[in-house]
């Protein structure tokens, strides 16, 4: 029975994952941090690893450097999941020889199909070609050089990492009274959340959708335009939605009205590289 390892920070999708791959025989074992998951591979010798990009104290790129460097591990297969799957995700996961990226949130079945073919390459024994022997040939003399003076290379301003969208999530979620911040699409599919990530959030930010879209559709009719934000008082607290772009909508749990202003004021500075993120 293969051995996979599950190293995300988000209890909701470890629990998703593992009960897709135990579905397949496949046996399943969890890890919160990336000092958990270091101890694993080192005691448990997974057949493959699956592995958020971001987490509290190292990121998925180490995970999967430190697995691609093993001495005797270095043949595990490694599959990095992200909120943002674009350029700079797919240069530094080649860095660092991942084998696969894939975006969340993403379906089981697709997860499966990964997985399934990441083991099966896994299991193929390697196969040894016997090179033929090199004609001989006659070697010119080499030409002294000088050496070329050092180049310094100039790195543009788009070569520049992005901040990660969950890092950006982070900086709202430790604000003093937010409990939650979870970024979701027009659809209402969950994309990215950081503080309390409570089981219900897919589902709230189903529900945040509708209420997005009919709230936009009163904007409409009376000639105000797009809409922006929406803000939601509840007996234990307020609910903040704010547009992100086009395409996502930003929703922030507060327990505490009383800081709404400070939370909007920070969401609005953080609008720019959301939107860049996303």
């Amino acid at each position: 029975m293969p051995k996979v390892l599950v190293v995300d920070d988000s209890l909701s999708v470890r629990k998703v994952v593992q009960r897709a791959l135990e579905s397949r025989r496949i046996e399943v074992l969890s890890a919160a941090s990336g000092s958990e998951a270091l101890e694993q591979i080192g005691r448990e010798a997974p057949d493959l690893i699956v592995c958020d990009v971001i987490m509290p104290d190292m990121d998925g790129y180490q995970i999967c450097d430190f697995v691609k460097k093993h001495e005797t591990l270095g043949h595990t297969p490694v599959l990095l999941i992200s909120g943002i799957v674009n350029g700079t995700v797919l240069e530094r996961a080649a860095k660092v020889r991942s084998d696969d990226v894939m975006r969340k949130p993403f379906a089981a079945e697709e997860l499966l199909q990964r997985i399934e073919s990441l083991l099966a390459i896994q299991s193929r024994p390697p196969v040894v070609a016997t090179p033929a022997p090199a004609p001989a040939l006659a070697v010119p003399p080499v030409k002294r050089r000088e050496p070329a003076p050092e180049r310094v290379p100039v790195v543009p301003a788009s070569a520049v990492p992005p901040t990660d969208l969950k890092v950006l999530l982070d900086s709202v979620a430790q604000l003093p009274g937010v409990s939650l911040t979870a970024l979701i699409d027009r659809e209402g599919a969950l994309m990215e959340a950081a503080g309390g990530l409570l089981p219900e959030a897919a589902l709230a930010g189903a529900l945040a959708s509708c209420l997005v879209d009919s709230t936009g559709g009163v904007g409409q009719a009376l000639a105000q335009g797009r809409l922006q934000s929406v803000i939601l008082e509840y007996e234990a607290g307020v609910v903040l939605l704010n547009a992100v772009g086009e395409g996502a909508m930003l929703a922030v749990v507060l327990g505490d009205p009383a800081v709404l202003g400070k939370v909007r004021y920070h969401v609005k500075k953080a609008l720019p590289d959301l939107v860049r993120a996303v």
